[in-house]
This record gives structure tokens, sequence and C-alpha cells, in this order.
């Protein structure tokens, strides 16, 4: 076949596949079948690897992935990507909307756009071809996740015109039926779900196998244009409306239903309208998006730190249904804590069917007199995690059942006690046999934040202790993929890659594996801390409850929670039993000296020679703590060039302030 030939063939075929693409993804109507459009995919496919001369990075075959990455470059961008000040009712939007009054001089006109809730990235474009895409990191560096973002099909790869530059953000999304399908797949594999399609986005995004990222259907809407022209006649567009146009002409996916209004009274009617709209959209967006429209007067207000001074972001509460009581079932968690389930007439909240909640403990029923039959209010705490917020009473009938704790563990049949000690009121079975403990136990010592063991979650754990292939945690760590080829769902390969992931966990460090060991009240922040401190697990075996009380987070009830579990035989025999297996006990990041211990940073603006992070990581390895916000606890505002708000709140609350030098100086 002629190169001429085959180059004509190769253009057809991707201007085909690209049209019917967009048909099918964009504007549900299809034109052909599944079978027609896989054939001429394979087709395009088979002439690429034949001719590689004539591959091109817009292909849409580059959309399936590529080979996977070894790790995500770190990108720095051209543009800050900066983050929006929230506000969280129309007092504060009013008085928003009147500092850009009195800042322009007139009433401006108003751009209104739902927030996406999604992870921000940045696309760049070079004579029309996507070249680069990379995440918002801290604003300043991101990773560069191209092979990603090109499995997104609402991700143009080439533009309707060969513009030079092009610089725009935007906002990848899981769509809420896409959420759904991945989390009932990811159910029947035994796999851990994702909490909210935000999640499932960011995870699938930082997927270092880009075949993997494709299979997770990732969308894309784009608001920004961050730099680059967008004419090619000449002409600048003067408002942030001209540009959405723009973009949209040159194919990008645009975020739907902005306005652009010219009054106080038509932006909270835009706002109130988007909100309503929340529950029927098949995205998640989690408030909406306030800038003034004007270019120019966008320039005239400015920049604060870190934020620009010409917008807001206004977040919704969280959305609130009716539904159903039918019952109340009970789980057992890793410490032994029976928690009470709300079981729900299904209903549709924050984009996805909820049909049980938390009731939190027995005292939070009675306070809250909820029973059993009752019609309650149920919401999203924090749009993740669904709860109870009250009964209506006045629908009850006269048949509503109040609730009683069990007195017994369900689990093991082991009498229950009370447990007011540090957290808070609670029935908790202490019996060290009981299954469900042992179960979530082992979860949690192979979940992300812990072992992070890849492939090994609750249900596979479940599946392990059935099988009685392990009894405690120590056991994963003797175990060979020919023990696990046999069981249910695990093949050969499976097999190999979770023993693969087993190993691989071993050099976690001392403060992965405090945190996973489930000791009471040692959460990740306090496990790090401990690990930085004592430096080895041997360190702790001797520590007592003193040494822990004199670091500034720790309270005397965690302390003695952490000397009650070191001086446990089985527990001390646990520890040196993964320390003989090779599981690594030394910290990976110690702290170098107390200079610091018991002060609380905070960091703004821009620093002579050090990012923020080396300044947190300084402040860490010498005792300090680094918060995100100034508060009268706050012990000194390290602050740089074009500090902020954090800054003039330490000056009303008469914070100490000083600047690099001052902290190197505390240090030498």
């Amino acid at each position: 076949m002629e190169i001429e030939s085959v180059k004509k063939e190769i253009l057809s075929l991707r201007a085909e596949i690209e049209k019917n693409a967009r048909l099918y993804y964009e504007e549900d109507a299809p034109e052909i079948s599944d079978f027609e459009y896989d054939r001429m995919f394979r087709r395009l496919q088979d002439l690429e690897a034949e001719y590689p001369s004539l591959d091109s990075p817009d292909s849409p075959t580059k959309r399936v992935g590529g080979r996977a990455l070894d790790k995500f470059e770190k990108f720095t961008h051209t543009v800050r990507m900066g983050s929006l000040t929230d506000v969280f009712s129309f007092e504060e939007l009013d008085a928003f909307l009147e500092r850009m009054r009195e800042g322009l001089g007139e009433e401006p006109r108003y751009s209104v756009e739902p927030k996406i809730d999604g992870l921000s990235v940045s696309l760049i474009y070079e004579n029309g071809v996507f070249v680069r895409g990379a995440t918002r990191g801290d604003g300043f560096v991101g990773e560069d996740v191209t092979e990603n973002l090109r499995t997104v099909r609402s991700i143009p790869l080439k533009l309707s015109e060969p513009i030079p530059y092009l610089n725009v953000r935007g906002e990848v999304y899981m769509p809420r039926r896409v959420f759904e399908e991945t989390n009932l797949q990811r159910e029947a594999e035994g796999q851990p779900l994702f909490a909210n399609p935000r999640n499932a986005a960011a995870g699938s995004l930082r997927q270092l196998d880009p075949k993997i990222a494709a299979k997770r259907r990732l969308e894309i809407f784009v608001f920004n244009l961050q730099e680059g022209a967008l004419y090619m006649d000449g002409h600048t567009p003067k408002t942030h409306g001209e540009t959405l146009q723009r973009m949209q002409a040159l194919g990008f996916t645009v975020l739907p239903y902005y306005e652009i209004l010219g009054s106080a009274e038509a932006v909270k009617a835009h706002i109130s309208a988007l909100g309503e709209m929340r529950p029927e959209l098949s995205f998640d967006m989690d408030g909406a998006v306030i800038k003034i429209d004007d270019l120019e007067s966008r320039v005239k207000i400015g920049e604060g730190t870190g934020v620009p001074k010409w917008a807001v972001a206004f977040k919704y509460p969280p959305e609130e249904k009716e539904t159903k009581l039918l019952s109340i079932s009970v789980q057992v968690g890793r410490t032994g804590v029976i928690t009470p389930i709300a079981e729900l007439s299904p209903v549709r909240l924050a984009g996805t069917t909820v049909s049980r909640a938390t009731l939190h403990n027995g005292s939070y029923i009675k306070e809250k007199d909820i029973r059993i039959g009752d019609t309650v209010i149920v919401r999203k705490a924090g749009e993740i995690i669904p709860e109870i917020v009250c009964a209506i009473e006045k629908n009850r009938t006269g048949e509503e059942v109040p609730y009683e704790m069990p007195s017994v563990c369900p689990s093991c049949g082991q009498a229950v006690k009370q447990d007011d000690a540090g957290d808070g009121t609670a029935v908790r079975c202490v019996n060290p046999a009981c299954p469900a403990q042992r179960s979530r136990s082992i979860a949690h010592f192979a979940s992300k934040g812990a072992m992070n063991i890849d492939g090994l979650g609750p249900q596979m754990v479940e599946l392990l202790l059935k099988n009685e292939k392990i009894k405690d945690v120590t056991d994963l760590y003797t175990l060979k993929a020919e023990d696990l080829k046999d069981l249910d769902r695990m093949g050969e390969k499976s097999a190999q890659n979770l023993i693969a992931a087993i190993e691989v966990s071993k050099s976690r460090g001392l403060e992965k594996l405090l945190y996973a060991l489930g000791i009471r009240q040692v959460g990740e922040v306090a496990a790090e801390q401990i690990a930085g401190r004592f430096g080895t697990l041997n360190a702790l075996f001797s520590a007592t409850a003193e040494d822990f009380v004199a670091m500034s987070d720790i309270g005397e009830i965690t302390a003695a929670y952490i000397v009650e579990y070191f001086e446990d035989p089985a527990h001390r025999a646990l520890c040196e039993r993964l320390a003989a297996l090779g599981v690594e006990t030394v910290a990976k990041k110690q702290v170098s000296s107390a200079k610091l211990e018991g002060l609380t940073f905070v960091i703004t603006g821009t620093l002579p020679t050090m990012t923020r992070d080396e300044a947190t990581e300084l402040i860490k390895q010498n005792g300090g703590k680094v918060s995100s916000s100034v508060s009268k606890k706050t012990s000194y505002v390290l602050a740089g060039e074009e500090a902020g708000s954090k800054l003039t709140k330490a000056k009303d609350l008469g914070v100490s302030i000083m600047d690099e030098a001052g902290l190197l100086s505390m240090l030498s």
C-alpha cells in the first residue's frame, strides 16, 4: 500500500472515530453500532503500528492508554493555579459584592458558575495539539499526568484551529453514573469502594497505568483561560464570558449552566437555582463560583495570597432528605466499639443512593429520640458519610419502637461493656478473639493510610480468614502465591500481584506500622509524630506515659493506651514477629531536635529561599507543628512576601510574626 493512501485512510479513520465518539459520549446520539466503531478503531491501531511514522499524539487511539509509568514527574506551572475564598451565606456574599462595587466604583457584571467537585488540572496546547497536562498540586508545582489525561474523551487532542500556545484550566470528574457502576464492579471484585466521585476521579487520574485511567471513563469541564492567545485575528477577549465561548468553539467542553449577570439579586437567584438542580445533575457540584466577568476589572481589584480578590466560591449546605428508618443493625469495629447503623428506605442524596447511615452510638439515639419506623432526616456529613439528623415526630403513628443497644456482641456472643474512657459514650466488645474485630483489624492494617497493601480489602481479608490462610497480620508475610491461586476470584496473576504488594508493604516505615497496629486514639498524624520522636519500635517498648505526654499533642488518655498496648505480651510478640519477618520498624523521618517542641506555626506568603513544603518539613523535623489557619493557639506566623489575610489575622490576634531568617535563627 502506498504511503499516501495509508495516510489518507488514517486521517479518514481518525475523523470518523472522533465524530462518532462525540456522538456517543457527549450527545448520546450514536449513528453506528459498537461493532462498527470497534472495527474502525482496530483498523486504525493496526495501521499506526505498521506505519509508526504516521502515528500522532492527537490520534484517538491514545485514549486507551499507553505504557505504564514508574512515577509521575513534577510539573511547574507557568501560571499559578490558585484556590478561592469560600463564603457560606448570602450575608457573606453581599459583603463580597459590596467590596467589588466599592473597588470599581460601579456595579460589575459577574459570571456565576457551578463549582464542579473534581480534580483541577491544566491543559497545554502547542499549535493546536494537546502536549501536556498536570494536576494543580500546591498551585505552583503539580504532577505531569499527560498520558492519563489523554484517556479523557472530552479533552480534545487537537483543537479546531492551530492556536500557537494555549493553557487552560479544567475540572476532571467522574460522572455519577460511572461512579455507581465502578463501585458495583469493585464490590463484586472484593475491592474497597470509593467514598465519592471526587475521590474516585482523583485516584483514577493518579494511576501509573493509563489503561486503568482509561477504564474509569473520566470527563472534564474547562472553565478558565490560564494564558495564551485565543484569537488568530489579533482580537483579544475582554471578558471571561468571551473566553468560555471561544474555548467551546475550539472543541473544549466548558462548564454548563453558567450565566453572566449584572445585579446582586440576579447572582443570588442563579446560585439558588443551581442549588435546586444539584440532585438531578450527572456530576457532583459543591457550590457556585462568582467571578467578575470583565478581565480589566479583575486586574484593578487584584490578587490576594493564593486567592483572587475578584472571585469567591459559595458553598452549599449538605443536602438533606426525608426517608423511613426500617431497622437498626450494629457493626463491630476493629477496637470492639459497637456502632448502630440505620437501615433506610433507599433515597437519592448528593448524587448517590443511600440505604444506610450511621447513628454514632446509643446516647446519640436516645438524645435524638430516634425510633425504628420513624420518618427521619438524612444527610451526608462532609458530602461523604450519611448520618441521621433527626426524627420527624409529627409523622409518628404510635407504632414506632424505641431502640436499645445490644448487651452481647453480635459477632462473638460475649457480654459487652459501657466504655466512657476517652472515646465518648460507647458500647465495646472486649473479647480479643472476636472474629469481627480480627477481620477489621487486618483490613485496617492493610488499608491505604496504613501498610497500603493493594488488593487486600475487607472482602479479601474475609476470604483469607474463611479459608484459614491467615489468623493475624503476621501471617500475611508468610503467604505464598500458591496458597492463594485456588481461592474464589483469585487467579495466578492476581495471587502474584497480592504477594508482591504484601512484600512492598514491608518498607513503609515505623510511621505507617504504628498506625496500622490500631492502637486506640493513635491516628495517622499522631503515629507520624510518635515515630519521628522515638525513631524505632524498640524505643516504644520501654517508653513511659510521661514520655508520651511530654509531646505537645499526646494527652494522658492516649499515652495510657499506647503504654497499655506495648505492655501487652501478645501485642509485644506480634510486633517482634513482624520485625523478624522483615517489616521495617525504623522511622523514615526522625525528629532531629526538639528545639520547636510545643510550638505551632502558620506559613503564609513566599519565603526567600524555601518553599512552604520545605519550611513545613524543617519545622516538623525540629519538633514543631504546622497549621493551616491562625488562631490564639498559634505560636508564630512565618511570613514571606505577599503575605495576605493570615498575616492580618495574626496582627489582630497579637500572634508573634517572624520571617525565614528568624526561623533559621531559632534553629541555629
